[in-house]
């Protein structure tokens, strides 16, 4: 690597910072102000698909977009998917009502989809495995930072400004993190010409997108489920006939089934489904059973969240010494050891110990995520590694929508059937006494049956993790590593599958 390429580096870092910090605030910086938002544009009902809309698009457009950055370069891409983030973001400030903030927020997505990406792909192409984990291990801390610095960004900017702001305050950073990649992002590619498997991308991204809509809306539209899943299945045929034919796939299959990358995928996606059960049930079961506020179940929350980047950083300082496959197992063995933790939770236990199974969780997470995706990266060269980033970002967020479909299925059935002797609990009456701190503890029936029903959803969780252990132990030691980095690969033009517009 060149002085100027060292010096260029931490710039370009920076840049990544930027560009992933837009994604990960709004999330949090969103969910603080949608109460004031809804109340002025009204359509309640539509709430929740202003954050499903989002990860929708984000979650189709994901493959689309790695395989994009592998035909014409990180650069064009990565901008691109800013200009849409921006745009989305412009929009949604400008929204009349919540069906219009709702296509707004899926301009959204569809940026987020190639921004998170391609950023995660330029650190493989910049750094070599040694230094890429550590670089990976910043990146984890912005999701953590965000989830602090979010919720109070957004309560002060509905307390003093237009709630347009939520979304607006992404334009400067945009507008900051591209410039950076104008300026230091020089990849010198030498373009060929490559046909785009257009028909490939939209199949895929509308049979994604219709299989969401049908997890997202179980339980409410039963009609909409089966349409949906009419959609998904037929246009999941169509791809697959799609991409046998197609001389250059938007989804090579064989590059999804090498063992490596499917069953880390495969853990990733597990992990995911565990996640996103803590993050969705704690906050209940710490507000419902144990009688406390909506602060002290943030807290225990937010001790996953601070865990996270913590054992990203711990895992990059030992890949050397203990090889990836070691930090994977590692990580996974951790979940199920911090999931244990909430099975075994009561009525009167203490919210230290949910925060202590809560930094537990964080740390497995940390170290699976980071060293998954080096896994990943290091069984590809430069010209597949966006294509197989992508391929575990995906599986992580489709984890993250069948654990919320999955484990609220678990709750939902628990309550309404009444298992384990309880009675039958009007949902209705839950939402009540949650909105009202500590009064739950007054109805005593309603909160045995909530307890229970988490309980056996803890136990769901519990089960998912101890299974992405076992895939875990499963994943092959990794190839030596290839210390290859972008600029090094340049210089070597015969390895990188190139592209012209």
């Amino acid at each position: 690597m060149t002085d100027s390429s060292a010096l260029r580096r931490p710039f370009i870092v920076a840049s990544i910072v930027g560009a992933m910090a837009m994604i990960a605030i709004e999330a949090t910086i969103v969910s603080t102000a949608m109460p004031q938002i809804a109340g002025q544009l009204g359509d309640l009902h539509l709430y929740s698909w202003v954050f499903s809309s989002f990860l929708l698009t984000q979650t189709a457009m994901t493959v689309a977009f790695g395989k994009l950055a592998d035909l014409y370069g990180r650069r064009p891409i990565m901008l691109l998917g800013i200009a849409i983030f921006l745009a989305g973001s412009v929009l949604c400030g400008l929204a009349w009502s919540m069906p219009s903030l709702i296509a707004f927020r899926l301009i959204q997505g569809v940026g987020a989809g190639a921004i998170q990406p391609v950023g995660i792909t330029i650190v493989g192409d910049l750094y070599t495995v040694e230094e890429r984990g550590k670089v990976q291990g910043w990146l984890a801390s912005v999701w953590g930072i965000s989830s602090v610095i979010g919720p109070l960004a957004g309560g002060l900017i509905i307390q003093h400004a237009s709630w347009a702001w939520i979304f607006w305050i992404n334009v400067p950073i945009g507008l900051v993190a591209a410039a950076g990649f104008v300026a230091f992002l020089n990849e010198g590619i030498t373009y060929q010409r490559r046909k785009i498997d257009v028909a490939g991308a939209a199949l895929f991204a509308i049979s994604v997108a219709a299989l969401m809509i049908a997890l997202t809306e179980i339980g409410e539209s039963t009609g909409l489920v089966l349409g949906a899943l009419a959609v998904a299945v037929v246009t999941a045929i169509l791809f697959l006939a799609q991409e046998r034919r197609a001389v250059d796939p938007m989804m090579d299959v064989r590059l999804w089934m090498r063992r490596s990358i499917a069953l880390t995928n495969a853990a990733t996606l597990l992990s995911g489904m565990t996640v996103i059960g803590l993050t969705t049930f704690l906050p209940m079961y710490v507000q419902g059973v144990l009688g406390r506020s909506p602060l002290v179940a943030g807290f225990a929350m937010t001790a996953m969240v601070l865990g996270w980047p913590i054992g990203a950083t711990i895992a990059a300082k030992n890949f050397t010494r203990f090889g990836l496959r070691a930090i994977l197992i590692v990580g996974a063995a951790l979940l199920p050891v911090g999931a244990s933790v909430f099975v075994f939770l009561g009525p009167g236990s203490s919210p230290v110990v949910a925060g202590v199974g809560s930094v537990i969780m964080g740390f497995g997470m940390g170290f699976l995520t980071n060293a998954a995706i080096v896994i990943i990266q290091s069984a590809v060269g430069w010209g597949e590694r966006g294509a197989a980033t992508s391929s575990n970002i995906f599986a992580r967020n489709l984890g993250s929508t069948l654990g919320a479909t999955a484990l609220g299925a678990v709750f939902n059935l628990s309550m309404a059937g009444g298992w384990g002797g309880t009675a039958p609990v009007d949902f209705g009456r839950i939402r009540e006494l949650l909105d009202g701190a500590g009064e739950i503890a007054a109805d005593p029936q309603t909160q045995a049956a909530l307890a229970h029903s988490l309980n056996l959803t803890f136990w769901a969780m519990f089960a998912v993790s101890a299974l992405t252990l076992v895939l875990a132990l499963i994943v092959p030691k990794p190839a030596p590593p290839q210390p290859l980095s972008r600029e090094a690969a340049a210089a070597a033009p015969e390895a990188l599958p190139t592209a012209e517009a």
